[in-house]
């Protein structure tokens, strides 16, 4: 079974996002790096961050904002949740959600689950690659959502439409140049059909 590491975001400016990812307490799974590379609009990819209820979803909001972040969609509950989207500030989007729309406890700053979403222009062909490349899939919608099942990883993978995804971290899907992000894991050194990168590496405590 393939495992994902870490991330690594690119940014222009390494002490800002450093800032930024260290105030989710995220430090310890993104690394940065720095990119002169262009980069205009939509990257393509989102990371998700799951938390267990609405006010560790908005505390964790606002400790992005208040370290340089730029809000996207406020905190707010929805149909599916409770949650906001903000950009970091470089523009890397994360989406900070909770299932529950109701607390049954205080707020904390534990993150349950990491996910980072991938948009494509082509959902099935980019999901037979990672399958040709080791990954299983966990949960499919057709040609609209893929799922991995990345047991044991501290950060989880799928697949999304790119217009869907845009549409729901609230930002125009167009973008160009650099996704300015690399996936770390034991997929091995690839890129995918959609241009995302991966290099090698291991998550702590696997061969």
């Amino acid at each position: 079974m393939t495992h994902i590491a870490r991330l690594t975001v690119q940014t222009a400016d390494l002490d800002a996002s450093r800032t930024f990812w260290s105030a989710l307490g995220l430090d310890h799974l993104v690394d940065v790096a720095h990119t002169d590379e262009p980069s205009t609009g939509f990257r393509g990819f989102t990371v998700s961050l799951i938390v267990a209820g609405p006010a560790t979803a908005l505390a964790l909001v606002d400790a992005a904002t208040a370290a340089g972040g730029t809000v996207l969609k406020p905190a707010t509950r929805s149909f599916w949740g409770f949650g906001g989207v903000v950009a970091d500030p470089d523009g890397t989007i994360v989406k900070i959600a909770s299932s529950s729309k109701k607390d049954t406890g205080p707020a904390t700053r534990d993150i349950d689950s990491v996910v980072v979403l991938l948009g494509c222009d082509d959902v099935a062909a980019t999901r037979q690659f990672y399958v040709d490349h080791g990954l299983t899939v966990g949960k499919s919608f057709g040609k609209k959502y893929v799922e991995f099942t990345t047991d044991g990883s501290p950060v989880g993978l799928g697949l999304y439409g790119r217009r869907a995804l845009a549409k729901d971290a609230g930002v125009p899907a167009d973008g160009t140049g650099s996704h300015r992000i690399v996936i770390g894991g034991d997929a091995g050194d690839l890129t995918d059909p959609e241009g995302f990168r991966w290099h090698t590496a291991t998550v702590s405590g696997k061969a």
